[in-house]
């Protein structure tokens, strides 16, 4: 088994590189993949920037030059659900661009021609998540499954949050997941996206997301470390 794991921000690959037994390095078109160990299972980490199309670009190397069995993307994202607090958890069993919009040609709002209105995670990988979550004895945070939120713009906007909110009934919002997703969905590659809320859209949330995102990365590293355990004991 192998699992391709990306992340967007320099405070995401930190944390993870921290608990990768790291074997071995190569550079691809001015990417960095870290080839090494979680545990007994191998993996590849790799950061793609920010945004819809570093995502993208990134997923296809990845699974181009790797050929993993499944990816997770993992990282911080803005609260939408109002019951989310900084550090909670959101494991995203559906992902959307909500930026994406063919309306004019008589779709919904984030629909994609070829693809459609959401692109669903593997429900193996969730369940795995789901496990970890619910077995986790001193729990400090929320966990939710649910819709996430993609598009190419960091969200601060109250309007916007609320719009977003209303029309998809996403638990959050970011700038990766969905473009993961969608090159998954294409490349018949297994993925999940979880997420830590470091921020709520409120018009000052950058002072939140500065303050909050090394631990909101920390929190998805131990998630993510304990998913590929309870991985790893199903093989």
């Amino acid at each position: 088994m192998k699992i391709g794991i990306i992340v967007a921000e320099p405070e995401e690959f930190e944390e993870i590189q921290a608990i990768l037994a790291v074997i071995k390095r190569e550079k691809s078109y001015g990417l960095n993949f870290l080839e090494g160990k979680i545990d007994k299972v191998e993996c590849v980490l790799v950061k793609g920037g920010v945004g819809k199309v570093n995502a993208a670009r990134t997923t296809q190397l990845l699974i181009d030059k790797y050929n993993p069995d499944y990816i997770i993307n993992i990282g911080v994202a803005g609260g939408l659900n109002p019951m989310l607090n900084i550090g909670d958890i959101v494991i995203g069993d559906s992902l959307v661009q909500h930026d994406f919009d063919i309306t004019a040609f008589g779709h919904a709002k984030g629909y994609i021609t070829g693809v459609g209105d959401k692109i669903y995670s593997d429900d193996y990988l969730i369940s795995k998540i789901k496990n970890v979550i619910d077995n986790e004895e001193s729990k400090k945070y929320k966990a939710e499954i649910g819709v996430i939120a993609s598009g190419d713009i960091f969200c601060t906007d109250v309007a916007m949050r609320d719009k977003i909110y209303a029309k998809f009934n996403a638990e959050c919002v970011e700038m990766e997941g969905a473009a993961v997703a969608q090159v998954c969905y294409l490349s018949n590659v297994p993925f999940c996206v979880i997420r830590s809320i470091s921020d709520t859209p409120d018009g000052e949330n950058t002072i939140a997301y500065d303050n909050f995102i090394e631990m909101a990365s920390k929190r998805c590293a131990n998630i993510l470390k304990d998913v590929i355990y309870e991985l790893q004991k199903s093989e």
